[in-house]
């Protein structure tokens, strides 16, 4: 089976969304050179993975997309306007859900609007974050706090806290790694759903190929030293994707074929 690679991609479209064009990060303290040349472009509405192994730079990768450290070289622009810093119009989720515990799960989730623009604008929002946890599976639990709450649920919580601001881009960082097998396919579907439903523009890092396969349009292929986009590999599989997709024979080919990239990107 012929597998899509970037050979075979078309040239951006106009509804790109987020766009790096030749980014790379050296850390003067030790003239690490922790990404070099990494062009990425997330159309409107897609969902893109990145994988690859320990220290090939992910984390540095989505640090920068997520405005929170600068690029050394290159471009990085949201809707045509650079990402110098965190913005509201940027969603980010953590593999942890760090809710506060001393506040209830609808205040949580309301954080970044009363942070933002004060305590009245978080209580007129309040029946947008109640629209949410309905959307998320959590209605009826606005007033319980973190302790009272499944991890299923708090990471549940914390998709709403990112979705309130009804940001341009999902960033996403390993958000159902700490949970187990089970409750992370589910909620893996439950992301997949989500999205659909809102036309939201996600980017993934996951250690999982599975996981890649099973949610994106597209995987970029990382390999280290320095950290670059060896391939983006395009996922043909039809939507909506379900668990049953994995013991297909086209799922496990692109597996087999990522899994293929990330050994020989680690010996060169």
């Amino acid at each position: 089976m012929a597998l899509a690679t970037s050979e075979q991609v078309d040239a951006p479209s106009a509804s790109t969304v987020y766009r790096l064009e030749n980014v790379g990060k050296v850390y003067q303290r030790n003239a690490l050179v922790a990404l070099k040349g990494v062009s990425i472009d997330l159309p409107e509405g897609s969902f893109s993975s990145v994988i690859g192994s320990s220290g090939c730079g992910k984390s540095t990768l989505l640090k920068i997309m997520a405005g929170l450290l600068p690029a050394t070289s290159g471009t990085v622009e949201l809707r045509g306007t650079p990402v110098t810093k965190p913005r509201p119009d940027i969603g980010m989720m953590f593999q942890q859900a760090t809710l506060l515990p001393w506040r209830t799960t609808i205040d949580n989730i309301l954080l970044p609007i009363s942070m933002r623009e004060g305590k009245a604008a978080a209580k007129a929002a309040r029946e947008k974050a109640e629209a949410l946890m309905d959307l998320v599976g959590i209605k009826g639990f606005e007033a319980a706090y973190a302790s009272q709450l499944s991890g299923g649920m708090a990471q549940r919580a914390a998709i709403c806290r990112m979705l309130i601001t009804e940001p341009a881009v999902l960033l996403l960082d390993e958000p159902f790694s700490a949970l187990d097998e089970i409750v992370r396919d589910f909620m893996n579907m439950e992301l997949q759903r989500i999205c659909m439903e809102r036309n939201a523009t996600a980017f993934l890092v996951t250690h999982s190929i599975a996981e890649a396969v099973l949610l994106s349009d597209t995987v970029y292929v990382m390999a280290p030293r320095p950290g670059r986009v060896i391939e983006e590999v395009k996922i043909e599989l039809p939507r909506p994707r379900t668990l049953d997709m994995t013991t297909d024979p086209m799922f496990g080919d692109y597996v087999r074929h990522i899994r293929r990239l990330l050994d020989e990107g680690s010996r060169t």
